[in-house]
Protein backbone atom coordinates (compact mmCIF):
# COMPACT_ATOMS: atom_id res chain seq x y z
CA UNK A 1 0.00 0.00 0.00
CA UNK A 2 1.24 3.47 -1.24
CA UNK A 3 0.16 6.31 1.16
CA UNK A 4 0.62 10.10 -0.41
CA UNK A 5 0.13 12.71 1.81
CA UNK A 6 -0.92 16.33 0.91
CA UNK A 7 1.59 19.05 1.16
CA UNK A 8 3.15 20.63 2.95
CA UNK A 9 2.92 17.63 5.31
CA UNK A 10 1.27 17.65 8.84
CA UNK A 11 4.21 16.36 10.95
CA UNK A 12 1.65 15.76 14.47
CA UNK A 13 -0.78 13.56 12.29
CA UNK A 14 2.05 11.63 10.01
CA UNK A 15 3.88 11.27 13.44
CA UNK A 16 0.51 9.79 14.83
CA UNK A 17 -0.37 7.35 11.63
CA UNK A 18 3.65 6.19 11.96
CA UNK A 19 2.99 5.28 15.70
CA UNK A 20 -0.32 3.84 14.77
CA UNK A 21 0.95 1.82 11.94
CA UNK A 22 4.35 0.67 14.49
CA UNK A 23 1.84 -0.41 17.12
CA UNK A 24 0.14 -3.03 15.11
CA UNK A 25 3.61 -3.63 13.91
CA UNK A 26 2.84 -2.95 10.09
CA UNK A 27 6.28 -1.93 7.82
CA UNK A 28 6.86 0.72 6.06
CA UNK A 29 9.27 3.31 4.27
CA UNK A 30 8.41 7.48 4.39
CA UNK A 31 9.76 8.80 1.58
CA UNK A 32 9.14 12.72 0.73
CA UNK A 33 5.54 12.70 0.61
CA UNK A 34 4.68 9.01 0.65
CA UNK A 35 4.45 6.40 2.91
CA UNK A 36 5.16 2.98 1.75
CA UNK A 37 3.83 -0.53 4.11
CA UNK A 38 4.79 -3.42 2.24
CA UNK A 39 2.84 -6.48 4.47
CA UNK A 40 -0.92 -4.54 4.07
CA UNK A 41 -2.96 -3.40 1.37
CA UNK A 42 -5.65 -1.70 3.69
CA UNK A 43 -5.55 -0.08 6.69
CA UNK A 44 -8.69 1.90 8.65
CA UNK A 45 -7.37 5.38 8.77
CA UNK A 46 -9.90 7.82 11.37
CA UNK A 47 -11.30 10.98 9.67
CA UNK A 48 -8.49 13.14 11.29
CA UNK A 49 -5.92 10.84 9.70
CA UNK A 50 -8.05 11.06 6.46
CA UNK A 51 -7.47 14.71 6.28
CA UNK A 52 -3.84 14.89 5.57
CA UNK A 53 -4.34 11.96 2.83
CA UNK A 54 -4.08 12.74 -1.00
CA UNK A 55 -4.40 8.90 -2.12
CA UNK A 56 -3.80 5.30 -1.43
CA UNK A 57 -2.52 3.28 -4.11
CA UNK A 58 -3.67 -0.21 -2.94
CA UNK A 59 -2.10 -2.45 -5.93
CA UNK A 60 1.17 -1.80 -6.42
CA UNK A 61 3.92 -4.32 -8.20
CA UNK A 62 6.24 -5.76 -5.72
CA UNK A 63 9.42 -3.49 -6.60
CA UNK A 64 6.94 -0.69 -4.99
CA UNK A 65 9.61 1.76 -4.54
CA UNK A 66 10.76 1.97 -7.91
CA UNK A 67 7.58 2.10 -9.31
CA UNK A 68 5.69 4.98 -10.93
CA UNK A 69 2.87 4.07 -8.58
CA UNK A 70 5.44 4.98 -6.11
CA UNK A 71 7.24 8.00 -8.04
CA UNK A 72 5.19 9.27 -10.94
CA UNK A 73 7.89 12.15 -11.87
CA UNK A 74 11.54 11.40 -13.08
CA UNK A 75 14.33 10.35 -10.70
CA UNK A 76 16.96 13.41 -11.72
CA UNK A 77 20.58 11.91 -10.36
CA UNK A 78 23.11 14.56 -9.54
CA UNK A 79 27.12 14.17 -9.54
CA UNK A 80 29.71 16.32 -9.59
CA UNK A 81 29.04 17.17 -13.31
CA UNK A 82 25.80 15.72 -14.69
CA UNK A 83 22.14 15.68 -14.14
CA UNK A 84 21.39 12.32 -15.00
CA UNK A 85 17.54 11.36 -15.97
CA UNK A 86 14.40 13.23 -17.09
CA UNK A 87 15.35 15.10 -20.53
CA UNK A 88 19.16 15.18 -19.79
CA UNK A 89 21.79 13.17 -22.05
CA UNK A 90 24.54 11.57 -20.50
CA UNK A 91 27.64 9.90 -22.53
CA UNK A 92 29.48 7.67 -20.76
CA UNK A 93 32.99 6.46 -22.50
CA UNK A 94 35.83 5.30 -22.22
CA UNK A 95 38.18 1.58 -22.77
CA UNK A 96 36.90 -1.40 -21.34
CA UNK A 97 40.08 -1.55 -19.06
CA UNK A 98 42.40 1.07 -17.62
CA UNK A 99 45.84 -0.42 -18.76
CA UNK A 100 48.15 2.07 -18.21
CA UNK A 101 48.28 5.85 -16.77
CA UNK A 102 49.03 7.66 -20.36
CA UNK A 103 46.21 5.74 -21.81
CA UNK A 104 43.62 6.63 -19.90
CA UNK A 105 44.79 9.80 -19.84
CA UNK A 106 45.00 10.64 -23.47
CA UNK A 107 41.31 8.99 -24.20
CA UNK A 108 39.59 11.02 -21.45
CA UNK A 109 40.52 14.14 -23.36
CA UNK A 110 39.25 12.21 -26.14
CA UNK A 111 35.81 11.26 -25.07
CA UNK A 112 35.01 14.79 -23.56
CA UNK A 113 36.29 16.89 -27.20
CA UNK A 114 33.32 14.40 -27.99
CA UNK A 115 30.81 14.98 -26.23
CA UNK A 116 31.34 12.56 -22.84
CA UNK A 117 30.97 14.13 -19.18
CA UNK A 118 31.33 10.71 -17.55
CA UNK A 119 34.74 8.36 -17.62
CA UNK A 120 34.64 4.94 -17.52
CA UNK A 121 37.06 2.20 -17.16
CA UNK A 122 36.92 -1.44 -15.35
CA UNK A 123 39.98 -1.22 -12.37
CA UNK A 124 38.44 -4.82 -11.16
CA UNK A 125 37.56 -6.83 -14.16
CA UNK A 126 35.07 -10.05 -14.05
CA UNK A 127 36.27 -12.16 -16.39
CA UNK A 128 34.79 -15.49 -17.85
CA UNK A 129 38.58 -16.74 -18.06
CA UNK A 130 40.91 -16.78 -14.50
CA UNK A 131 43.61 -16.03 -17.52
CA UNK A 132 42.22 -13.21 -18.97
CA UNK A 133 43.49 -9.84 -17.88
CA UNK A 134 41.91 -9.05 -14.21
CA UNK A 135 42.73 -4.92 -14.36
CA UNK A 136 45.38 -2.86 -12.59
CA UNK A 137 43.37 -2.86 -9.42
CA UNK A 138 43.42 0.38 -7.01
CA UNK A 139 46.08 1.72 -9.43
CA UNK A 140 43.82 1.67 -12.25
CA UNK A 141 41.14 3.34 -9.95
CA UNK A 142 44.02 6.03 -9.40
CA UNK A 143 44.77 6.82 -12.64
CA UNK A 144 40.76 6.73 -13.69
CA UNK A 145 40.46 9.41 -10.97
CA UNK A 146 43.16 11.62 -12.06
CA UNK A 147 41.97 11.05 -16.20
CA UNK A 148 38.84 12.38 -15.02
CA UNK A 149 39.53 15.51 -12.89
CA UNK A 150 42.01 16.38 -15.37
CA UNK A 151 38.91 16.91 -17.77
CA UNK A 152 36.23 17.81 -15.76
CA UNK A 153 34.93 14.26 -15.88
CA UNK A 154 32.74 12.38 -13.58
CA UNK A 155 34.19 8.35 -13.26
CA UNK A 156 31.99 5.30 -13.39
CA UNK A 157 33.58 1.70 -12.93
CA UNK A 158 32.65 -1.53 -11.60
CA UNK A 159 32.52 -2.96 -8.21
CA UNK A 160 32.12 -6.83 -7.68
CA UNK A 161 31.92 -7.12 -4.11
CA UNK A 162 31.17 -5.40 -0.67
CA UNK A 163 34.82 -5.61 0.30
CA UNK A 164 35.83 -3.64 -2.65
CA UNK A 165 33.11 -0.76 -2.05
CA UNK A 166 34.94 1.07 0.34
CA UNK A 167 38.14 1.72 -1.89
CA UNK A 168 36.36 1.55 -5.23
CA UNK A 169 34.22 4.78 -3.59
CA UNK A 170 37.16 6.89 -3.19
CA UNK A 171 37.78 6.89 -6.71
CA UNK A 172 34.20 6.57 -8.13
CA UNK A 173 31.59 8.92 -8.61
CA UNK A 174 29.00 6.54 -10.05
CA UNK A 175 29.25 2.34 -9.12
CA UNK A 176 28.52 -0.15 -12.03
CA UNK A 177 27.25 -3.10 -10.76
CA UNK A 178 27.94 -5.98 -13.54
CA UNK A 179 25.52 -7.76 -15.59
CA UNK A 180 27.29 -10.86 -13.45
CA UNK A 181 26.20 -9.00 -10.11
CA UNK A 182 22.88 -8.26 -10.72
CA UNK A 183 21.55 -10.78 -8.40
CA UNK A 184 23.93 -10.37 -5.86
CA UNK A 185 21.88 -8.69 -2.99
CA UNK A 186 24.34 -8.34 -0.23
CA UNK A 187 26.03 -6.41 -2.99
CA UNK A 188 23.13 -4.26 -3.97
CA UNK A 189 22.28 -3.70 -0.24
CA UNK A 190 26.17 -2.80 0.29
CA UNK A 191 26.02 -0.19 -2.54
CA UNK A 192 22.11 0.67 -1.25
CA UNK A 193 23.46 2.29 2.02
CA UNK A 194 26.36 4.12 0.60
CA UNK A 195 23.85 6.73 -1.51
CA UNK A 196 26.55 6.99 -4.25
CA UNK A 197 25.03 6.61 -7.40
CA UNK A 198 24.75 3.21 -8.87
CA UNK A 199 24.66 2.37 -12.71
CA UNK A 200 22.84 -1.48 -12.47
CA UNK A 201 23.09 -3.52 -15.33
CA UNK A 202 20.44 -5.93 -16.58
CA UNK A 203 21.65 -9.87 -16.05
CA UNK A 204 22.13 -12.02 -19.00
CA UNK A 205 18.54 -13.78 -18.89
CA UNK A 206 17.04 -11.35 -16.73
CA UNK A 207 13.55 -10.43 -16.95
CA UNK A 208 12.35 -6.85 -16.84
CA UNK A 209 10.72 -7.76 -13.43
CA UNK A 210 14.02 -9.04 -11.90
CA UNK A 211 16.18 -5.88 -13.10
CA UNK A 212 13.27 -3.61 -11.31
CA UNK A 213 13.33 -5.88 -8.06
CA UNK A 214 17.31 -6.21 -8.10
CA UNK A 215 16.98 -2.19 -7.95
CA UNK A 216 14.38 -2.70 -5.47
CA UNK A 217 17.35 -3.67 -3.33
CA UNK A 218 19.28 -0.69 -3.32
CA UNK A 219 16.19 1.08 -3.44
CA UNK A 220 14.95 -0.39 -0.02
CA UNK A 221 18.57 0.68 1.83
CA UNK A 222 17.53 4.51 1.05
CA UNK A 223 19.56 5.01 -2.27
CA UNK A 224 17.40 6.51 -4.89
CA UNK A 225 20.29 7.43 -6.81
CA UNK A 226 19.77 4.26 -9.64
CA UNK A 227 20.56 4.29 -13.47
CA UNK A 228 19.17 1.00 -15.10
CA UNK A 229 21.31 -0.28 -17.60
CA UNK A 230 20.39 -2.66 -20.94
CA UNK A 231 23.51 -3.72 -22.47
CA UNK A 232 21.96 -6.99 -23.93
CA UNK A 233 20.40 -10.33 -23.28
CA UNK A 234 21.71 -13.81 -24.29
CA UNK A 235 19.57 -15.69 -26.64
CA UNK A 236 19.80 -18.43 -28.61
CA UNK A 237 22.35 -17.13 -31.97
CA UNK A 238 25.74 -15.93 -30.83
CA UNK A 239 27.27 -15.76 -34.14
CA UNK A 240 26.48 -12.12 -35.22
CA UNK A 241 26.10 -10.32 -32.26
CA UNK A 242 27.47 -11.05 -28.45
CA UNK A 243 24.11 -10.40 -26.70
CA UNK A 244 20.58 -9.39 -28.31
CA UNK A 245 19.95 -5.47 -27.11
CA UNK A 246 16.41 -5.24 -25.85
CA UNK A 247 15.17 -1.72 -27.45
CA UNK A 248 12.05 -2.39 -26.29
CA UNK A 249 12.54 -2.51 -22.84
CA UNK A 250 13.42 0.86 -22.69
CA UNK A 251 10.42 2.76 -23.60
CA UNK A 252 8.58 -0.18 -21.12
CA UNK A 253 10.85 0.82 -18.06
CA UNK A 254 10.33 4.35 -18.95
CA UNK A 255 6.28 3.13 -18.26
CA UNK A 256 7.25 0.68 -15.10
CA UNK A 257 9.94 2.66 -13.27
CA UNK A 258 11.04 6.48 -12.40
CA UNK A 259 14.91 5.73 -12.75
CA UNK A 260 16.48 6.86 -15.88
CA UNK A 261 17.49 4.08 -18.42
CA UNK A 262 20.73 4.01 -20.16
CA UNK A 263 21.71 1.66 -23.17
CA UNK A 264 25.40 -0.13 -23.41
CA UNK A 265 25.25 -0.91 -26.70
CA UNK A 266 29.39 -2.38 -26.81
CA UNK A 267 28.34 -5.53 -24.84
CA UNK A 268 25.03 -5.95 -26.85
CA UNK A 269 27.01 -5.84 -30.15
CA UNK A 270 30.61 -7.36 -30.16
CA UNK A 271 31.89 -5.95 -32.87
CA UNK A 272 32.81 -2.46 -33.27
CA UNK A 273 30.83 -2.01 -36.32
CA UNK A 274 27.26 -2.62 -34.66
CA UNK A 275 27.77 -0.28 -31.88
CA UNK A 276 26.80 2.44 -33.54
CA UNK A 277 23.37 1.24 -34.93
CA UNK A 278 22.72 -0.35 -31.56
CA UNK A 279 23.36 2.87 -30.08
CA UNK A 280 20.76 4.97 -32.39
CA UNK A 281 18.02 2.80 -32.14
CA UNK A 282 18.50 3.01 -28.03
CA UNK A 283 18.50 6.58 -28.53
CA UNK A 284 15.05 6.74 -31.05
CA UNK A 285 13.27 3.91 -27.97
CA UNK A 286 14.03 6.88 -25.85
CA UNK A 287 17.12 5.96 -23.56
CA UNK A 288 18.61 8.76 -21.49
CA UNK A 289 22.42 7.99 -21.72
CA UNK A 290 24.92 5.66 -23.82
CA UNK A 291 28.03 3.39 -22.15
CA UNK A 292 30.20 3.34 -24.72
CA UNK A 293 33.57 1.20 -24.91
CA UNK A 294 36.51 3.58 -26.70
CA UNK A 295 39.88 2.52 -26.99
CA UNK A 296 42.94 4.96 -28.68
CA UNK A 297 43.94 1.12 -30.53
CA UNK A 298 40.66 -1.67 -30.42
CA UNK A 299 42.94 -4.20 -31.34
CA UNK A 300 45.57 -4.33 -29.03
CA UNK A 301 43.21 -3.81 -25.96
CA UNK A 302 44.13 -6.04 -23.27
CA UNK A 303 39.79 -6.87 -22.93
CA UNK A 304 36.73 -6.47 -25.45
CA UNK A 305 38.73 -6.14 -28.23
CA UNK A 306 36.39 -6.65 -30.75
CA UNK A 307 33.47 -4.47 -29.40
CA UNK A 308 35.68 -0.89 -29.04
CA UNK A 309 35.49 1.83 -30.72
CA UNK A 310 38.58 4.53 -31.80
CA UNK A 311 38.15 7.92 -30.79
CA UNK A 312 36.69 9.09 -34.59
CA UNK A 313 34.22 6.31 -34.62
CA UNK A 314 33.27 7.50 -31.04
CA UNK A 315 33.21 10.87 -32.40
CA UNK A 316 30.73 10.47 -35.36
CA UNK A 317 28.46 8.20 -33.19
CA UNK A 318 27.70 10.91 -30.66
CA UNK A 319 27.50 13.54 -33.59
CA UNK A 320 24.75 11.31 -35.22
CA UNK A 321 23.42 10.89 -31.76
CA UNK A 322 23.17 14.34 -31.31
CA UNK A 323 20.78 14.80 -34.68
CA UNK A 324 18.59 11.59 -33.85
CA UNK A 325 17.92 13.52 -30.67
CA UNK A 326 17.03 17.10 -32.19
CA UNK A 327 14.53 15.25 -34.46
CA UNK A 328 12.89 14.31 -30.80
CA UNK A 329 13.38 17.18 -29.09
CA UNK A 330 11.48 19.27 -32.78
CA UNK A 331 8.84 16.72 -32.65
CA UNK A 332 8.30 17.83 -28.68
CA UNK A 333 8.24 21.37 -29.76
CA UNK A 334 5.90 20.91 -32.82
CA UNK A 335 3.49 19.05 -30.60
CA UNK A 336 3.57 21.79 -27.72
CA UNK A 337 2.75 24.37 -30.50
CA UNK A 338 -0.10 22.51 -31.77
CA UNK A 339 -1.17 22.07 -27.93
CA UNK A 340 -1.00 25.92 -27.36
CA UNK A 341 -2.56 26.55 -30.62
CA UNK A 342 -5.49 24.40 -30.19
CA UNK A 343 -5.91 25.88 -26.27
CA UNK A 344 -6.17 29.40 -28.31
CA UNK A 345 -8.56 28.32 -30.52
CA UNK A 346 -10.86 26.54 -28.34
CA UNK A 347 -10.45 29.90 -26.01
CA UNK A 348 -11.33 31.94 -29.27
CA UNK A 349 -14.41 29.92 -30.14
CA UNK A 350 -15.69 29.74 -26.30
CA UNK A 351 -15.25 33.33 -26.06
CA UNK A 352 -17.39 33.77 -29.80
Amino acid sequence: MIIQFKKPLNQEILKDILNTMKQEHHHGILVDNHLVVFDIDSFDFNERQKSVIDRIEQHQPRYVLSSRAFKSDDTIIKTAHNEIGGNNFTVMAGPCSVENEEMIHRLAAEVKAAGATVLRGGAFKPRTSPYDFQGLGVNGLKYLREAADENGLDVITEVMSVAEIESVGQYTDIFQIGARNMQNYELLKAVGRTHKPVALKRGLSATIDELLNAAEYIASEGNFNIMLVERGIRSFDGTYTRNVLDVGAVPVLHKLTHFPVIIDPSHAAGHADLVAPLAYAGVAAGAQGLLIEVHQDPARALSDAAQQLTPAQFTKLVDHVNKIRAIDHEDELEAAEKSVYQQDSDSANNNG
